[in-house]
């Protein structure tokens, strides 16, 4: 098997999906997706756009703008008609779904250059739109059971989760995203992309929306849970809906010395996995588990690990479970730059996000970290991890 691995990866900003509010509200996701695709061939001119292999593109909810998104985006700004696109969908991890069929081309021989991509604008292309379910579908599950928020009240109570845990971890996701911003550790993989303010004003966005500064934690204690009647899962706790794309460049080891590009991680092992749709939540306990399980890897021997913060139960749940750190935040290996409930989570693009965010702590903050580790749930059951590798 050939060895697969990273050369880059950018994101836009995670703009807030609001009509009025939101930051790219101006702006259509195959744009946003353009301006990843520009910027990573502005990075590295020694790939030209008609020598890669494919394109594959994550996208949760490919309908309306995001219709066959990875064709289209990639036809409409320009780029050859001769490369292969693939619109992949897998729920949350569309984007990691993307990453571990490029990076499985990439190892079997089939492919030297690919782009990993995700999408996603929870505003124009709300959670769930067009979707008609099988009609049998509710024959096994109570339909009242499958919605995300749902599930996640569902996990607080089978995992008896606190709800003074996850507004505790959810204030640590908001300082640690916000200190890694100030401290300007996104740079690396931010693209700024023109959008609106909120009077309407074009502006220049380079910081993900959704991070707040403070948080009052005697409010957050007030807030009423939209999903269950006495819910502890509230707004304040789960992810917020999100608009942006991201997109990773990899390469056969082989191909990269040949073009002088340069790299210092590559794909390990890659997993998909399932679970009870009914909570979904704790999905990465059985992905990660696989990678622990084939690898005989155990949580201290990773240096970092980004774990999607969908909700602040789920990710408690999954933490505990699989020991992965502390019992409660602050985490010391776990998102350490914060996590989806303050940086956002536009749906397909999560998966891919979190993999360009985690090689970028492993570059800057653990340079002699060997291994890292990203994965997260997904609707209906689905889920994914990703291990990387610094190259030896």
């Amino acid at each position: 098997m050939k060895e697969c691995v990273f050369i880059d990866g950018v994101r836009t900003p995670n703009g807030r999906a609001h009509a009025e509010k939101g930051w790219f509200r101006n702006r259509r996701p195959d744009e946003l997706l353009g301006e990843v695709y520009k910027a990573i061939f502005e990075r590295n001119p020694k790939v030209a756009p008609e020598a890669l292999d494919a394109v594959f593109v994550g996208c949760a909810n490919p309908s309306g703008m995001q219709n066959d998104i990875g064709r289209l985006a990639w036809l409409a700004h320009g780029y050859p008609d001769s490369v292969a696109s693939n619109t992949i969908t897998n729920q949350c991890p569309s984007g990691m779904a993307a990453t571990i069929h490029a990076a499985r081309a990439v190892m079997t021989g089939e492919a030297d250059l690919m782009l990993a991509a995700g999408v996603e604008d929870m505003e124009k292309v709300p959670m769930g739109a067009n979707m008609d379910f099988p009609p049998y579908l509710f024959n096994r599950y109570n339909p009242l059971d499958l919605p995300m928020g749902n599930t996640a009240e569902k996990v607080a109570e089978q995992y008896k989760i606190a709800r003074e845990d996850m507004e505790n971890m959810a204030i640590w996701s908001h300082k640690k995203a916000a200190a890694a911003r100030d401290a300007g550790k996104f740079k690396g993989e931010i693209v700024p992309v023109k959008g609106l303010d909120e009077a309407g004003n074009e502006m220049v966005v380079d910081r993900d929306q959704w991070v707040r500064d403070t948080l009052d934690p005697e409010k957050m204690k007030t807030m009423v849970s939209p999903f269950k009647p006495e819910g502890v899962v509230t707004a304040a706790t789960s992810s917020p809906l999100t608009q942006g794309a991201c997109a990773l460049l990899m390469a056969s080891r082989e191909k990269a010395d040949e073009l002088g590009l340069s790299y210092t991680y590559k794909y390990s092992l890659g997993v998909f996995g399932g679970c009870d749709p009914t909570i979904m939540g704790i999905g990465p306990v059985v992905a990660v588990k696989k990678i622990f399980d084939k690898t005989g890897l155990k949580p201290e021997d990773l240096a970092a690990i980004e774990l999607n913060e969908a909700f602040a139960s789920q990710a408690l749940a999954c933490i505990r479970e699989l020991k992965l750190d502390n019992e409660n935040a602050p985490f010391d290996r776990v998102n350490q730059w914060g996590g989806a409930i303050a940086l956002g989570h536009p749906l397909g693009e999560s998966g891919a996000r979190i993999i360009i965010t985690l090689l970028n702590i492993l570059k800057t903050d653990h340079p002699d970290g060997k291994y890292g580790l990203a994965s997260l749930c997904g609707g209906f059951g689905n889920t994914a991890a990703v291990l990387v590798e610094k190259v030896a």
